[in-house]
């Protein structure tokens, strides 16, 4: 298992973390997506895995949910 976190921004409610949710939860080898919600902040979304995924095809999920990623977490 692998677990990769992002820092994502324009999240601000339960709705937001289901797009997220969805999106990235759709790309392949994702078994689970966590939110931590900071409604008007920065919040981090960890993705565990099984196998690394490419920094790209997250960035693209989380644009395509209608949010952006700021950065990824060490």
């Amino acid at each position: 298992m692998s677990q990769q976190s992002y820092e994502v921004t324009g999240m601000t409610c339960q709705h937001c973390v289901n797009a997220v949710r969805t999106e990235v939860g759709a790309l392949e080898g994702v078994s689970s997506v966590d939110v931590d919600l900071v409604p008007g902040g920065t919040s981090t979304v960890t993705v565990t895995t099984s196998a690394p995924l490419d920094d790209a095809a997250v960035t693209a999920a989380v644009d395509e949910a209608g949010y952006e990623v700021a950065g990824r977490r060490p």
